[in-house]
């Protein structure tokens, strides 16, 4: 899968996000890379920032989270390309959640390992 390919599956994951979520993110971007760092190369995807939960009054004229999705450890992880696309929208509403304050405690009890 192209990287072009993949980024389209991200952005149609994202377009998944049910808008009343979707309106309540704030200062967030969304990349995709091909690789993740060499000391973790089975991560697929990584929130950097301040999650909602924990932001307060200094919480100003800062730079974007960064919602970080991995393209190369999930297509040597997912056998086809409908597991390409289950596994890019798991990744996504994974990395979102953690914006929203969600651990990766909770995300695993609901599904979202």
């Amino acid at each position: 899968m192209t990287r072009e390919q993949f980024e389209e599956l991200v952005s149609q994951a994202l377009d998944r996000i049910p808008p009343e979520l979707t309106r309540l993110m704030d200062n967030v971007a969304v990349f995709v890379e091909d690789e993740p760092d060499p000391g973790d190369p089975d991560l697929l995807g990584l929130y950097e920032g301040t999650p909602l939960t924990e932001r307060g009054e200094w919480y100003a004229g800062v730079l974007p989270d960064r919602i970080t999705v991995y393209r190369g450890p999930t297509l040597r992880m997912c056998e086809t390309q409908e597991d390409v696309v289950a596994e890019t929208e798991i990744t996504v509403v994974h990395e979102i959640a953690h914006h929203f304050g969600i651990d990766d405690e909770r995300l695993h009890a609901l599904g979202y390992g």
